[in-house]
């Protein structure tokens, strides 16, 4: 497992996860604007439909049917405003974040399988990991051990003669 490529994944995660939620909130917080403008005008709209109904019992036609195709007018901008408001957020950008999410997310995974696969061994076969690190000392100690006796038996014959 490699530490820079783990933080360079967590990097690209974080900050693919911060562009996903800028996105998702400007498209929330216009989606909620627009709502919000279309209810003032749907409240006109039902402000005017009241208004020409109290035209009806008070005026003339003339005044009734100008208050009700306003109100009708208002209520057709708002159903418009309301349709804008429930489009989804911009493709590409959402789009390109999310396959930059999961590739991190992807490739954080691996590196935890590395690390688990690493890990696992390790605790299965504690001498693989600490083997290659005593075989260097172990081959330095046994060479050593077979050439005393060897330099023993060398001056033993020697010793033997001077005698």
């Amino acid at each position: 497992m490699n530490t820079d490529n783990t933080v360079k994944h967590l990097r690209a995660l974080w900050r693919t996860e911060r562009i996903i939620a800028d996105i998702k909130l400007r498209h929330l917080l216009m989606g909620l604007g627009l709502r919000a403008f279309a209810a003032l005008i749907a409240a006109v709209g039902l402000l005017m439909l009241e208004l020409s109904a109290y035209f009806a019992l008070v005026q003339t036609w003339s005044a009734i049917s100008a208050a009700a195709i306003l109100g009708a007018v208002n209520f057709v901008i708002a159903a418009i405003l309301f349709a804008i408001a429930a489009k989804p957020p911009a493709g590409r950008e959402l789009e390109l974040a999310t396959e930059i999410h999961s590739s991190s997310v992807d490739a954080l995974q691996l590196e935890a399988r590395a690390l688990q696969s690493q890990v696992s061994g390790a605790i299965h076969h504690p001498l693989n990991g600490v083997l290659p690190l005593l075989i260097v000392p172990l081959i330095t100690i046994i060479t050593k051990s077979l050439k005393r006796p060897a330099a023993r038996a060398a001056t033993e014959p020697a010793a033997a003669e001077q005698e």
